[in-house]
């Protein structure tokens, strides 16, 4: 049998993840209620997200929602526990998914590291025109203004010296 998720959203007391779900053949909404346990503002999110979505009991009914927005729902989960208001923890949720384009990349840990290279493939992928889409051009030609001055770059004023 098949779900249809409808709905998807936290419960911080008692704290779980609450689905609202159509049966395939019928058409009857139903919820369903999964408790979190062992999960405190300490936590992985990204973690827990997966095991509730690879838990036997459950993986039938979350196959139509997304691991991003599990994570999501653990992690505003997470700023609860650690006392911080609702809009709070989606400013904090936003500002890591986001990409600051003024940061430097290369003072960033492999693991930091990692999860900008993941959100920007995310968003390649999203933004990527593909050959079966609608309004895909196969040779687009831009033309750029060329009305302001163009700066020079530092890098190669230098050209005659030797390394």
């Amino acid at each position: 049998m098949t779900y249809v998720a409808k709905k998807c959203g936290i419960c911080f007391q008692p704290p779980s993840v609450i689905l609202i779900y159509k049966e395939d053949n019928k058409d009857k909404t139903r919820q369903r209620i999964m408790p979190v346990r062992n999960f405190s503002k300490f936590s992985d999110c990204g973690l827990a997200a997966e095991q509730l979505k690879n838990n036997p009991r459950h993986k039938a009914y979350l196959e139509g929602v997304s691991l991003h927005q599990l994570k999501k729902l653990y992690s505003l989960l997470k700023g609860h526990l650690g006392g911080e208001s609702l809009a709070e923890s989606l400013d904090k949720f936003r500002q890591e998914e986001t990409i600051d384009p003024e940061e430097d990349m290369n003072k960033l840990d492999d693991k930091e590291l990692a999860k900008r290279k993941s959100i920007m493939d995310e968003l390649f992928e999203k933004n990527r025109k593909k050959k079966d889409d609608p309004d895909f051009i196969y040779d687009i030609e831009v033309e750029f203004p060329q009305d302001e001055h163009l700066e020079s770059c530092g890098w190669d004023a230098e050209s005659g010296e030797e390394i």
